[in-house]
Formats: C-alpha cells, structure tokens, sequence
C-alpha cells in the first residue's frame, strides 16, 4: 500500500472541486540504472473517484504519468459532510483508497 494521497474538496457555486495529489514513483520499465539493468516499471493504470459511493471520475493511466501525480476535476452536486473517495491501482498489484469530507 503506497503512501496517502492528499486530498482536498470543497464546494463552490454550486459544483464540487477535488485535488488529489498521489505519492507514486510511477517508474516507466523504459530507464536503466546505473549498471545499465532495465528498472522494472512501476505505474499506476487505474483510479476512480466517488462521491457518496457514486462513481464521478474514473482514468485509465500509463507509463507516461509523471511521477507523485496530481489531478484535479469538478461535479455537480455535493453538500458540506458528503464523502469523496479516491482509489488508484498499479500495474504491481498495489493500491489505496482514501476518503474526505467535503467542506
């Protein structure tokens, strides 16, 4: 299990704005070390967000996702005390959910 992400969600205007900031090496398998050995990759390729249990963002990543990733997406609705959770999955078999509250 990775490291937890940081997440922030609040309510503006009527729409709910999310950030999430995942910690992830988000090694490609393409770079050598030093030794010249292949590093093997290391990639999240999945992540799904929800809002009181009801999918709102759902990606597909690859290799080419920079490391310790940052996305950021808005929805319509959301009231102060709602859950948003966010889960990613790795080409490794790793994976972590966390959750907060809207404010």
């Amino acid at each position: 299990m990775g490291s937890p992400m940081k997440i922030r969600a609040a309510i503006k205007d009527g729409r709910t704005e999310v950030k999430v900031l995942i910690a992830h090496p988000m090694e490609t398998g393409f770079r050598k070390d030093p030794e010249g050995k292949t590093i093997p990759g290391h990639y999240i390729n999945e992540v799904v967000a929800k809002h009181n249990d009801k999918v709102v963002l759902s990606a597909v990543w690859g290799p080419a996702v920079s490391q310790n990733p940052f996305i950021q997406f808005q929805f319509v609705g959301g009231t102060p005390g709602d859950s948003v959770s966010v889960t990613w999955k790795d080409n490794q078999g790793d994976s972590r959910t966390d959750q907060v509250a809207l404010s």
